[in-house]
């Protein structure tokens, strides 16, 4: 299979795309685009982007060909040897997981853009790449020159994202003898021997962890964008990361966010691109891969992303500390989480998992997910004396599974961490993975072994502590974008997408916030609102019931000597 990309049109973001099916015998054949993307796990709807599809023997006839569905073409071959595909994809999408063209390079995720012929999936795949001479290429294959390379199958094709550029800066390292490359495309200024102290420390952590590493190389592809952005996309020898803006990556919270993103795609690596649910081994590009798997794929990335940071010594207490309080907010402002188990939402994520659809419908698999492995590896620290963790249970999966060439089931994953402790979890499992039950006392519970305690106390908004709604200000308007159950707020009428103008007869511009707090002490609050362009006024009553909290999690002021044994244990710091 050869693939040759052209980019004589980079300013309309036209990708030319040959596709060279060669050793062919069959009257038909039929090639499919993929319909969806690992590492985001809903349809994706690739082939709107197609443009001008033709087909053609060996010798330049046209063969007859139609579409058979959405991403599928059936093309009458008359068995030439040789079929030829030639089509343009339009890639004006610049972030993680999409494509893009435009004159200062060539960015392509191959799974959005590049055909199949499904019988066809394991031979080789060459890609030649007509691009100016000066362009480097950023890519994690075996490179035949510097403008071609080679996969082994469509698989490792589909996974295998590139940037060419001649404004590519690059630096490396190397680790246990695995070449770790650090690329940075567009406007920005990176600090090297900064970023490799960092990433040389958690990189080895994670490394210490999992004993193995799949790759001989990794590159990190950093697309910084000049304005704030925040995207990652996991791939097993390589991961794409789109961060903004420019002038901020290197610096305080921005940095830590690029720490943070890194991290976590890292160690994707191992978690979903080598250990698998049995659903998606292999990965079937033609439809949904369902899975109730999510919170573990995505949840103990999250959990681990930011926890090994800490572990390693790149994060400090209260930078970790705001990672974990951060998945505690989310976690506690969605009541989701008692309509749809973390289970569920990772089955529905192919239905509405990455957009905030019905209020209060699911919860997201990165944050429960994240919360539940925490709150399982303190658990399993507990039941075998810090003589075990979810460490295990990771090293586990990849030996027993990855390496054995088989994905797990949920069933597997229970019972691992059933044979590490010798109990039984199925409660656990059917009330917090399957079940709807709260997870606040577990919470308690597994910082309290830490030597920690979870904080609540009213937030800084006066309408989402003591009324029950949250606000976005922007352009001068003021919507509602969540509200309590049963809060003040909820019983006076008002509901997510309302506009609010006014309180008290008061335009509110930009200043919901001041205006709740000047009118605090009154018995009710008069709020005129627009409901689809209908303008109306609700009276919400001033009881001070306490409805949305702010949660954070802090050391006890004296912690006995075994929860001091416990936290060492768990970070590798001493208490």
């Amino acid at each position: 299979m050869k693939y040759t990309v052209s980019c004589d049109d980079a300013h309309r973001h036209s990708i030319a795309i040959e596709y060279k099916i060669s050793n062919n015998t069959e009257e038909q054949v039929v090639v499919n685009l993929p319909a969806w993307r690992p590492g985001r796990y809903e349809l994706g709807n690739f082939a709107k982007n197609i443009q001008k599809w033709e087909a053609f023997d060996g010798k330049g006839n046209a063969l007859v060909f139609k579409k058979i569905n959405k991403d599928s073409w059936s093309i009458q071959t008359a068995k030439a040897a040789e079929i030829i595909i030639k089509y343009t994809y339009y890639a004006a999408e610049l972030n993680a997981g999409s494509s893009y063209l435009d004159t200062t390079q060539l960015y392509i995720n191959p799974v959005n853009c590049f055909m199949y012929v499904p019988n066809r999936m394991n031979e080789e795949c060459v890609v030649e790449l007509n691009v100016p001479e000066n362009y480097k290429l950023a890519i994690g294959a075996k490179k035949i020159s510097e403008h071609s390379f080679q996969t082994k199958s469509f698989d490792e094709l589909a996974d295998t994202p590139f940037i060419a550029s001649d404004t590519l800066k690059r630096n490396k390292f190397v680790m246990d003898g695995v070449e770790v490359n650090l690329w940075f495309q567009g406007e920005c200024k990176p600090d090297f021997s900064k970023l490799i102290r960092d990433f040389f420390i958690f990189v080895n952590e994670q490394f210490m962890m999992m004993k193995e590493f799949p790759t001989t190389e990794y590159h990190f592809l950093f697309q910084v964008l000049p304005y704030k952005f925040h995207h990652g996309v996991e791939h097993v020898t390589s991961t794409v990361i789109a961060l903004g803006p420019s002038y901020n990556i290197m610096k305080g919270d921005a940095y830590l966010d690029l720490l943070g993103v890194s991290s976590h795609e890292f160690f994707h690596v191992w978690n979903i691109k080598s250990i698998r649910p049995a659903e998606m081994y292999p990965y079937d590009f033609s439809k949904e891969n369902y899975s109730r798997l999510g919170y573990v794929c995505e949840g103990l990335t999250t959990y681990y992303g930011d926890y090994l940071l800490y572990r390693s010594g790149v994060f400090n207490e209260q930078e970790y500390a705001d990672t974990f309080n951060e998945q505690l907010q989310k976690h506690f402002d969605n009541f989701g989480r008692f309509n749809l188990s973390v289970a569920d939402s990772s089955f529905d994520t192919w239905l509405d998992g990455y957009t905030p659809g019905v209020p209060n419908r699911k919860v997201s698999i990165y944050t429960e997910g994240c919360l539940l492995a925490f709150i399982t590896d303190v658990t399993i620290r507990k039941q075998t004396n810090n003589a075990k963790s979810l460490d295990d249970v990771m090293r586990s999966l990849y030996f027993d599974f990855a390496k054995q060439g088989r994905g797990y089931t949920d069933n597997d994953y229970q019972q691992i961490i059933e044979s590490l402790t010798g109990n039984s979890w199925k409660d656990f499992f059917a009330s917090y993975v399957y079940g709807t039950k709260s997870l606040e006392e577990l919470l308690k519970s597994s910082l309290a072994y830490l030597g920690l305690t979870l904080s609540i106390k009213p937030t800084l908004l006066y309408n989402a502590s003591y009324l029950g709604f949250k606000v976005l200000e922007q352009n001068n308007q003021t919507g509602v974008i969540a509200i309590y159950p049963n809060s003040v707020a909820d019983k006076a009428g008002l509901a997510v997408g309302d506009r609010v103008v006014a309180i008290n007869g008061i335009e509110v511009i930009n200043n919901l916030a001041e205006w709740c707090n000047y009118f605090a002490a009154e018995k009710s609050i008069q709020l005129t609102v627009v409901k689809d362009k209908i303008q109306s006024t609700l009276l919400v009553e001033n009881n001070k019931e306490l409805y949305y909290k702010q949660y954070s999690i802090h050391k006890v002021a004296e912690a006995f000597e075994e929860q001091k044994t416990n936290y060492y244990s768990w970070c590798k710091k001493r208490f």
